[in-house]
């Protein structure tokens, strides 16, 4: 009797039972009566034989449906399973276990086309027979004609299949079964499935070229999937590795960069813009733009609103900094469309600079403008020297002893600095450095970093020679003698170390060694409005100027000897004829 409970291929097989029982006892029977002389009735066996064969028909035809029953449940299952992963190796390797679980074939490969270059290339591999993976060993020829024409290529004996017969590797490798679908995804081929058996023939059916097919279109969607991800994941990589880049450059930057949004509201502000104004950065984020530069003018502000540009200096009140200048360079941001979305604003300070400049001018009232102009290159220089050709002047004003003694201290003061006003004002004109005052002595350099000049040693002499007739015109001024001359000079040329002396924090600029001393001894050795001159200082005259000017007389007085020095030195007293 037929089970209910049971499969129904079982209950057919049993029915195949049946029949074959009931088909042998007929037989039996049909000996035992033809040796009686009787015969079974015409169509007892063949009928009985025609059931079994029907059945066998069924039977075959229900286990046909339970194995594409099988493949479709798996189909599902596994459809789910590649689609579960974003990571394209992982994906692909699921996948091609599964294409040789659906389709029981020998070895399997999974082929994706280059977007770019339409290149194919190879990704993974299956071989049951080695257990290994290996390069594509499949036909080259079936695999090219799917991708190229989007087809499905099925070959239940490829060895006799008559269309093959054109293709060598199909009889070289001695190919039997062959299955190849493409990959299809928005109706682009983005690759192929490619299974072989090479031994048995009719592994593959349309069947499994159905199943294999549905399950192609679901791998294409799960690859590019996971190929966008990766893709996505190769962006935001580098995305993240540019913003720490910018971030690095940002905070590295010595400008404050500054960003807003439409409305003015900050967005972005590094490190050294927080230096600058003495704001954090997370506490200056988030507020108006004026509130932290409050000396922006309503004029570039709309300047910036309407798209241009600007770059200009801000000075203000800091409450924590007092004074502040910053020079501002201001440039407005625009997406694509070029509308405006905000503001970048460059910010560098201004201040020391300008203090700087400030002091400069100040000097440039007492000192030549070529001069001034040349203190900041001298400012740069390390402490050290640099022993160059000079010349070195000295110059007394006028004695102490000199000066009345009624006079109260102040008063010597005063009428001293009209002195010394004298003999700077000379020097300045003749654009030497003047050094240092001591006491009522000036010492001045020409040809330092501060003043190059190629006839320093003749510059030096004219401005004695000037500071001569101007001290008799102070003379005349304040009712004196005009021939009592008060002053002396001493003058002499040579190489002296001229650099910065002092601290980091404190430094003079000055000149030192044998030239320097070797002028002031001539100043000792001057009298009374005197100007005296070294036998080196006319030799350089001579060799800048050609000669000396034909105004200027010469009177020779006795050779001095310099303390530290052996030789006697030849000296001069100049003359303006």
């Amino acid at each position: 009797m037929l089970d209910g409970n049971t499969h129904p291929i079982n209950d057919v097989q049993r029915l195949k039972v049946y029949i074959a029982e009931v088909i042998a006892a007929l037989n039996s029977q049909a000996e035992i009566l033809k040796m009686r002389g009787m015969n079974l009735p015409p169509g007892a066996t063949q009928n009985l034989e025609s059931i079994d064969r029907d059945l066998t028909a069924l039977q075959k035809h229900m286990g046909g449906e339970d194995t594409e029953l099988a493949q479709l449940r798996a189909l599902a299952a596994t459809s789910a399973m590649i689609n579960s992963s974003l990571d394209l190796d992982d994906v692909l390797a699921r996948a091609i276990d599964e294409v040789i679980a659906l389709t029981g074939a020998e070895r399997g490969y999974i082929v994706l086309r280059n977007s770019a270059s339409g290149e194919l290339d190879f990704r993974v591999s299956r071989d049951l027979e080695t257990g290994q993976s290996s390069g594509f060993q499949g036909s080259q020829t079936i695999l090219n004609d799917v991708i190229a024409s989007g087809q499905p290529i099925l070959s239940d004996n490829a060895y006799g299949d008559p269309r093959m017969q054109q293709v060598s590797t199909i009889a070289q490798m001695v190919l039997r079964s062959v299955l190849c679908v493409p990959l299809r995804y928005k109706d682009q081929i983005t690759g192929a499935v490619y299974v072989d058996n090479r031994l048995r023939s009719g592994m593959f059916s349309d069947r499994e070229k159905g199943v294999l097919s549905a399950f192609a279109n679901q791998m294409a969607v799960a690859i590019e999937n996971a190929r966008l991800f990766m893709q996505a994941q190769a962006y935001l990589n580098d995305i993240t590795e540019i913003q720490e880049v910018m971030g690095n450059v940002f905070s590295s930057i010595g400008s404050g960069v500054i960003t807003t949004t439409q409305d003015d509201t900050i967005r972005t502000f590094n490190a050294a813009a927080g230096d600058i104004l003495g704001l954090a950065p997370e506490i200056a984020i988030g507020q108006p733009l004026e509130t932290v530069i409050p000396a922006l003018k309503d004029d570039i502000i709309n300047r910036i609103e309407q798209g241009e540009s600007a770059a200009f200096e801000a000075e203000f009140e800091h409450a924590h900094r007092g004074r502040l200048v910053l020079g501002l360079k201001l440039s407005p941001l625009k997406d694509p469309e070029g509308q405006l979305q905000g503001v970048a604003l460059v910010a560098d300070d201004l201040t020391e600079q300008r203090e700087r400049e400030d002091r400069l001018n100040i000097l440039r009232r007492y000192l030549p403008p070529a001069m001034v102009d040349n203190i900041e290159d001298i400012a740069n220089l390390a402490l050290g020297g640099e022993r160059r050709e000079m010349t070195c002047m000295f110059v007394d004003v006028r004695p102490f002893s000199t000066f009345p003694s009624e006079l109260r201290p102040k008063q010597v003061m005063d009428l001293l600095n009209e002195y010394l006003a004298v003999a700077t004002d000379c020097i300045s004109d003749f654009n030497g450095v003047l050094d240092k005052y001591m006491g009522t002595e000036v010492m001045a350099l020409f040809n330092t970093q501060i003043n190059p000049q190629p006839d320093h040693s003749w510059q030096a002499v004219a401005a004695a020679l000037e500071m001569r007739e101007r001290f008799v015109e102070l003379y005349a001024r304040q009712g004196l003698d005009p021939t009592m001359h008060l002053y002396r000079v001493g003058i002499h040329s040579g190489v002296a170390t001229t650099g910065n002396v002092g601290s980091i924090n404190r430094r003079d600029f000055t000149a030192l060694g044998d030239t320097i001393n070797l002028s002031h001894r001539l100043l000792e050795n001057a009298a009374g409005g005197q100007i005296i001159v070294s036998e080196a200082n006319i030799g350089y005259i001579q060799h800048a100027l050609g000669a000396l000017p034909d105004h200027i007389h010469l009177q020779n007085h006795d050779p001095i000897k310099a303390k530290g020095r052996q030789q006697f030195t030849t000296v001069y007293e100049v003359f303006r004829t």
